[in-house]
């Protein structure tokens, strides 16, 4: 994913549509693009400046997550799976074990401890071959459009 795709900008002309529209009717009508180009550019400082917002929540979620999940899994683990999550906020047990080189037994053991403590939310239970889906909610209501 490029960096791009994580600049809704969209959501500030859906929120100023009336001048967005207003503005694009200027431009079709007389050919002048400086107002829309200031309007565009206030809609970037304002998305920078809710993603610089939601960064630094991120970065605190993280780092009060660090010592919940040494607490809560008392394994030398704790910091792998934490990372894990972070990059990867919804997935399956077998991702976690593939992609942090656990075992399969201990990345179930770790995730369902999460999941008791209410740190991670099944979003569909084991079924055949697949295993659980777990969902970091707490990471997943930040980055929410």
């Amino acid at each position: 994913m490029s960096l791009c795709s994580h600049f809704y900008i969209s959501g500030y002309f859906e929120e100023h549509k009336n001048r967005y529209v207003d503005l694009m009717r200027q431009v079709s009508q007389t050919g002048d693009w400086n107002e829309w180009i200031i309007f565009f550019l206030q809609a970037v400082e304002s998305q920078s400046m809710r993603n610089l917002h939601i960064s630094e929540n991120i970065r605190q979620l993280y780092e009060e997550m660090k010592q919940v999940f040494s607490q809560v899994l008392a394994s030398k683990h704790a910091l792998t799976v934490l990372d894990f999550i972070f990059t990867y906020p919804v997935f399956r047990n077998s991702s976690l074990a593939e992609k942090t080189d656990l075992p399969p037994a201990t990345a179930n053991r770790l995730s369902k401890a999460l999941h008791e403590k209410g740190l991670l939310t099944v979003t569909e239970e084991s079924s055949g071959r697949k295993s659980t889906r777990y969902s970091f909610e707490h990471l997943m209501n930040l980055v929410r459009v």
